[in-house]
């Protein structure tokens, strides 16, 4: 029965096997892990993982690993949809950080123009007030003139 299997779902074996997730990388023996297609007639043609020792040892009904090629790629796309759904909300959250960031440094330029443009208001008053205080003594002074020269005169 060489490269085959008689397990029909991934669950085989299930008591005489350690279950991993997604593809497997090594057996627990240390040995590679090739990829295999079943010649079975419970599964024909069906491609699957196992033990490079145990395939080439032809070893049956062992604790070395085995998984279906289908199953462990589903794990695969299972474990990059969850590791994606993390990413996204690291995403989100780094997103909602920085807007709330941004809105701050907004804030704080806005009221720093804000108290630049009252100072900046203020001093103009100053200026306008010292000109109209100036101005209205001037005109006093005029008018004083005046009234002065038309008593002179007349």
């Amino acid at each position: 029965m060489s490269n085959s299997s008689g397990a029909t779902s991934g669950a085989s074996n299930v008591g005489q096997r350690r279950r991993f997730v997604g593809v497997p990388k090594m057996c627990w023996c240390g040995a590679t892990i090739s990829a295999l297609m079943s010649k079975s007639a419970s599964n024909p043609y069906r491609r699957y993982y196992r033990c490079a020792y145990a395939a080439t040892h032809k070893l049956v009904d062992d604790n070395h690993t085995f998984k279906w090629v289908d199953e462990a790629l589903l794990d695969e796309i299972e474990r990059l949809t969850r590791r994606t759904a993390a990413l996204e909300e690291t995403m989100s959250q780094i997103t909602t950080e920085n807007m709330e960031h941004q809105k701050m440094v907004f804030e704080k330029m806005q009221m720093k123009l804000e108290r630049e443009i009252v100072e900046s208001v203020e001093e103009e008053l100053l200026e306008s007030k010292s000109s109209m205080k100036k101005m209205s003594i001037a005109v006093i002074v005029g008018c004083m003139i005046m009234l002065g020269l038309s008593k002179v005169i007349g």
